[in-house]
C-alpha cells in the first residue's frame, strides 16, 4: 500500500510524540507500506524569525516571504525539523532519508499568484511536479523519504509551500492509496464533537458556517483535492492519541464488530451507505 503521511509541525516540537509516531511509521513500513512523510513546522519557523529579529509581514492573513524569510524557512524545515524526524524514524528501525526540493529536483514549484500578481507573496509557491522515479528508487532501496514543505522553481529558487496542499499533491502524483493528516487536534471538530466522516460537498458548508476555521480550512481543501485526484482514503487524525496512525492506516481492514474505534475524521467523495456507516462506527 502506498501511503502519504503529513506531520503537523506542532507534533514535531515534542520529542516523546515524535518518537511514538516514528515507531508507528516504522511499523507500517515493516508491514509493506511505501511511505512518503511530508511535514510542516510553521510555529517553530515563526519563533525562529522572532529570535533572529526578522519581522513577519502578512497581507490578508498570508505571510509575505522575502528572501531572508525564505532562507530561515529552509533552515528550519529542511534542516532542524527534517533531520529530527528522519533521525527518529531511523532510530526506530527503518532507514529514513531527509530530502528537500533541491535533491534531484524531487519537488518542483511555481510561485503563488496573489492579487493577480505572480510571486505577489514572494517565495511562496505551490507544487506542480514530483520526481516519481526518484521517490520510487528510494523505496526500492528500503529507504523512507521525509520531505519538508518546499519546492524548487524554474528559477532555481526554493519556495515555501503549504504542507497540507503539498501532501495532497504528492498523494495525487504518486497514485497513493491513502493520505493521513496527523494534527494536534483529534480531527475535524464541530464544537467539541469529532466528525467521524465528512463529504467533499460538506467542506464548503463547514467553512461558510464557521464550523471550521484557520488551518483546518486549508487541510480540508487539500483533502478534497486528494479525493478528487482519486486518492482512495483520506483521514485527518490527532497524532497524540494512542496508536492513532496505526489505527487510521489499518482502518480499511477494520471491518468487524470487534474493531477498535477509528480515530479522527475520514473525508469522503460521497456519503457512506447505511451498512458502511455502521461498520465505520463499530
Amino acid at each position: 500500500m502506498r501511503t502519504i503521511i503529513k506531520f503537523a509541525g506542532a507534533l514535531l516540537e515534542d520529542e516523546a510524540v515524535v518518537r511514538d509516531l516514528a515507531r508507528q511509521v516504522v511499523a507500517l513500513a515493516h508491514a509493506g507500506h511505501e511511505i512518503l512523510v511530508v511535514h510542516g513546522g510553521g510555529r517553530l519557523f515563526t519563533a525562529t524569525l522572532q529570535r533572529m529579529g526578522i519581522e513577519s509581514k502578512f497581507t490578508g492573513g498570508l505571510r509575505i516571504t522575502d528572501r531572508e524569510t525564505r532562507d530561515v524557512a529552509v533552515m528550519v524545515f529542511a534542516g532542524l525539523l527534517n533531520k529530527r524526524l528522519a533521525a527518529a524514524i531511523t532510530a526506530e528501525g527503518q532507514p529514513a532519508v531527509g530530502i528537500s526540493a533541491a535533491d534531484a529536483s524531487c519537488f518542483t514549484a511555481e510561485p503563488m499568484v496573489h492579487n493577480e500578481v505572480t510571486g505577489g507573496l514572494g517565495f511562496v509557491g505551490y507544487l506542480i511536479g514530483l520526481n516519481t522515479e526518484f521517490i520510487e528508487s528510494l523505496w526500492r532501496e528500503n529507504l523512507l523519504p521525509v520531505a519538508p514543505c518546499l519546492g524548487l522553481g524554474a528559477d532555481n529558487e526554493l519556495y515555501n509551500i503549504n504542507a497540507d496542499h503539498m501532501a495532497a499533491a504528492c498523494a495525487e502524483y504518486l497514485n497513493a492509496d491513502q493520505l493521513i493528516y496527523l494534527t494536534d487536534v483529534p480531527g475535524v471538530l464541530d464544537g467539541e464533537r469529532v466528525l467521524s466522516t465528512i463529504t467533499c460537498e460538506e467542506v464548503e458548508r463547514l467553512v461558510q458556517c464557521h464550523v471550521v476555521s484557520g488551518g483546518m480550512v486549508l487541510k480540508l481543501e487539500a483533502a478534497k483535492r486528494a479525493i478528487e485526484g482519486h486518492v482512495r482514503d483520506v483521514r485527518i487524525v490527532g497524532g497524540t492519541a494512542p496508536d492513532a496512525l496505526l489505527r487510521a492506516a489499518h482502518a480499511s481492514e477494520a471491518a468487524n464488530d470487534n474493531a477498535p474505534s477509528i480515530p479522527g475524521t475520514r473525508v469522503l467523495r460521497e456519503p457512506l451507505s447505511t451498512a458502511q456507516a455502521a461498520l465505520s462506527a463499530a
